[in-house]
Parts: structure tokens; sequence; C-alpha cells
């Protein structure tokens, strides 16, 4: 009898992961799936809530630098390099690690090394300690979103958007939470407690993914009507780069708004504290929308329309935000800029991931966080030498220039709804 139980326990065990369809691959039942959704989700809402922390705290610390327009842009460069120095290295990792292990290890340096930009007294402490900061950030995102390709495939639902969302609701609460707290705690105080909070979901999301490998499909399923087709032997490099191209236009217009939006807000329209985080609050809420809605939009009007729509509608909403005379109308155009946007990136990586696997992930995400380390810098310089309104404007430039690139290769985007 207690071998009849240990069997009974290890097949349980065995259906509780897996199922068999009528042709007997073995797929992951859809509990299973519904469990590493949920921490993998979970990952997307932290690193966004541990990132928007560090950037409504920005102003502090660089009063508490002393550092000028140019020098803030150097030091926020760290964070850029390091990102992109570790994604490529993040790619090879996970395929030997699994994209598990590795997500669990970059959320737990993430919430370690916002604890740093608070100690730093000069712009160069500042960079040095953001390059770690960014190491970790990038290799997260990395990470994650090989993870999330990988459970999309198992789904077949093009979900990435959904994914992004948390990342912008944990990005909404966040800069909510700072906006809060930013006149009642030190930057210290305050991320150490972000750190906490970020150690503790790690703790909890990492045991789910510890304990559940991620799924695989051995055998592909032919391509549900609206999942993308496949693409054309020889041309998953090609394709790879242009949505790497795509995501670098709009991770420049991301990580501007996330550097320089409070400043913007604060020293060029007169806005409290409590305002100029919640420039970037109404910006994170507007993609937390957009991406809520994005699966259903890629579904009916395909990825094409969805990449033309969102670039040029953030563009339009960047312009306002820049240029406004009040610091509300400012925030009314990042919002229309964050709705614009939502969805571009996102798209962008699931097609790279979809066409060149969790080397294209990598390869994608490289070519588009090139985008934030060439943002904070240019937009440093740009102020310096005419103004920082007239700097944000290079946003909606790149994000038109985004909606020009998708519409003139319209064919790489299509699927079948396009």
């Amino acid at each position: 009898m207690p071998t009849l139980n240990k069997i009974r326990r290890v097949l349980t065990r065995d259906q509780d992961s897996v199922t068999h369809d009528r042709h007997s691959r073995i797929l992951p039942n859809p509990a299973y799936l519904t469990r590493l959704r949920i921490a993998v989700t979970a990952f997307f809402a932290m690193d966004g809530f541990l990132f928007a922390g560090w950037v409504v705290r920005i102003p502090a610390i660089k009063a508490q630098t002393g550092a000028g327009a140019g020098a803030l842009g150097l030091a926020l460069l760290g964070v850029s390099a390091g990102a992109v120095a570790f994604m490529m290295l993040t790619g090879r990792l996970c395929r030997r690690f699994g994209s598990h292990a590795v997500t669990t290890a970059s959320a737990a340096a993430l919430a370690l090394s916002i604890l740093l930009p608070p100690l730093t007294r000069s712009a160069t402490a500042l960079g040095l300690v953001l390059l770690v900061f960014g190491a970790a950030y990038g290799s997260l995102n990395v990470a994650m979103n090989s993870a999330a390709v990988d459970l999309i495939a198992a789904l077949r639902r093009p979900v990435m958007p959904g994914f992004h969302a948390a990342f912008s609701l944990g990005g909404m609460l966040g800069a909510g939470l700072g906006g809060l707290i930013a006149g009642r705690l030190s930057p210290t105080a305050h991320l150490s407690l972000l750190a906490a909070i970020g150690l503790l979901t790690t703790a909890v999301a990492g045991r789910t993914l510890h304990t559940h490998p991620a799924p695989t499909v051995p055998e592909r399923l032919p391509a549900a009507p609206d999942h993308p087709r496949p693409a054309r032997p020889g041309r998953g490099h090609r394709l790879v780069l242009v949505f790497g191209l795509i995501a670098l236009c709009t991770a420049y217009g991301e990580g501007a708004l996330a550097d320089w939006g409070a400043l913007h807000l604060s020293q060029d329209l007169a806005a409290g504290p409590g305002l100029a985080a919640a420039g970037y609050a109404v910006f994170a809420l507007a993609m937390t929308a957009g991406r809520l809605s994005g699966t259903a939009v890629v579904r009916r009007f395909g990825a094409a329309r969805a990449l033309i729509a969102g670039g040029t509608t953030a563009a339009a909403g960047m312009l306002l935000g820049a240029l406004a005379p009040t610091a509300w109308a400012a925030c009314l155009g990042f919002a229309v800029a964050g709705l614009g946007l939502a969805n571009i990136f996102p798209i962008a990586i699931a097609r790279a991931g979809e066409s060149g696997g969790a080397d294209g992930v990598a390869v994608a995400s490289t070519v588009g966080y090139g985008g934030m380390l060439l943002g904070p810098p240019a937009i440093g310089f740009l102020a310096e030498v005419w103004s920082l309104p007239v700097a944000l404007t290079t946003v909606a430039l790149l994000a038109a220039t985004a909606a020009a690139i998708a519409c003139a290769t319209r064919g790489a985007h299509h699927t079948g709804r396009a």
C-alpha cells in the first residue's frame, strides 16, 4: 500500500503540471500556466514600482549631489549604460540557467541596488552606483520578458501588453506613493522601504518560479487566426533589428519622461513636489490603461496599425507635454503620450521573441534600451543649449519616427487582422 500511495502521488503531481492533447503532445495545465502568469506579472509590477520610486526622488538626489543639468544627465546615463551592458549577458544566462532563475536573482539585485543612490554626495558617485542599479534593471527586464515569451507560446494568446500593463501599474503606484511621502520621508528612508517591498515580492513570486519550470511546447501548434504568421527563412534577424529600432524610439520617450518629467514640471512650470511626482503617475496610469486593452487592440486591428496609431498619438501628446504653459496641461500631454506609447514596446519585444526566441528578446531589448542610453544625456545637453521644454520635443520626434518605421515595414508586423 505505501508503494501504491507513492505512485498515486507522483501521478497526481505530474497531472497538475501537464495535460495531453489528442495527438499525445504534453502541454502545460491551465492552472499551472495561471500560477506562472501571476508570478511573472508580479515581477513586472515590482520592476515598475521600484523604478518609479527611484524616479520621483531624482529632484531630491539632484539637490543632494549639487549636480547641474549636464552632470545629472551623465550620471543618469549610468542606469541605461548598466542596463544595456548586461542585457546580452542576461540572454546567455537565461539559456544556461533558465529565465526563471535569472528573473529571481535579478529582481533581488534590483531591490538591493535601489538603496545606493541616496548614499551619494556627488554626480560621479551617483553615476557609478546607477551603473549597478541599471545592470540589475536591464537584467531583470530581459529575464522576465524571456519568461513571458515562453508563457505566451504556451498560452497561444498575444498577452504581452498585459505583462507590461503590470509594469505601468507598478510605476503608477510607485510614483503615487512617492508623491504622498516625498515631503515626509528622506530619500534614504523612502528607498529603504521600497527595497523591503521588492525583496518580499521576490521571495514570494520567486518561489513560484522555482517550483514551476518554464513551460515547453514540444511541437509548435498551428497558428491561431490572431497569431502572427511565421517569418520567412532568413528574415528573422532583420525583423529582430526592425523591432529593436521601434523599441528604441519609444524607450527614449519612456526614459526621458521618467528622468526629466518631474524636473520639467518643477523647474519650468513651478509645480510643487506632489504635482511634479503626479506627472509621472498620470503617464504611468495612461500606459496602464492602454496596455490593459492592448491584447484586444492587437487582435482586433493588428500589430502594424497599433504601432502606427500609438506612435502618432504619443507624438501629439508629447508636444503638448513639452510646450504647455501650465503644469496641469503638461500632465494632460504626458497622459496622452503614455496612452500612445503604451503598447509599442511590448509589441516590439513580443514580435522579436517570436522571430528570434530568447536571443531575439535580448537583441531587441539591447537595441531598444539604447534609447534610454541615448535619452538622459541627450535631454540634458539639449536642455543646457536651448531649454528643457525644447529638449523634450525630441520625444515627439522619435515617437513619430517609430510610427513611420511601422508604416514602412507593415509586412513585418502582419497578423491575420492587419
